[in-house]
């Protein structure tokens, strides 16, 4: 979890990937959406291509010199569940229903995120216990 933190627990990282989720991709449109400065949109962009979260694609507009956009990985797409999850908690926080929601598109009803275990069964903190595994 500590690692974790390190890479994605700063504002202007969360926000970053939160724009990429929703579409950015260009430098300055997510450093712009994110409402960060170019300089520390640069550091955090570098720092989650190295942590394989984003890959830099280049593109060339006719006329322009060569620039590259941002797009997630699929080990960025990973970090889903936990941008849902901060969703619902801000929405919880704001006890405002008019806040953001996520929709399924396919039934357009709101998506919840939900912890189950291995064998599909919902789970509530008090049925948990924690375990080291060895790697």
């Amino acid at each position: 979890m500590e690692r974790a933190l390190e890479l994605i627990g700063t504002h202007s990282a969360m926000v970053l990937l939160r724009e990429a989720f929703w579409g950015g991709r260009r430098f300055d449109e997510l450093a712009r959406r994110a409402g960060v400065t170019e300089q520390i949109a640069a550091k955090r962009l570098r720092q989650l291509v190295e942590a394989g979260l984003l890959a830099k694609q280049p593109y060339r507009q006719p006329g322009q010199r060569t620039r590259y956009e941002y797009v997630l990985t699929e080990r960025g797409r990973e970090l889903f569940p936990v941008l849902v999850s901060l969703i619902e908690f801000g929405r919880m926080l704001q006890g405002d229903s008019s806040a953001m929601e996520l929709v399924h598109e396919g039934c357009g009803e709101p998506v919840e995120l939900r912890v189950r275990c291995a064998a599909g069964h919902d789970v509530a903190l008090s049925e948990t216990t924690a375990r080291i595994t060895k790697r």
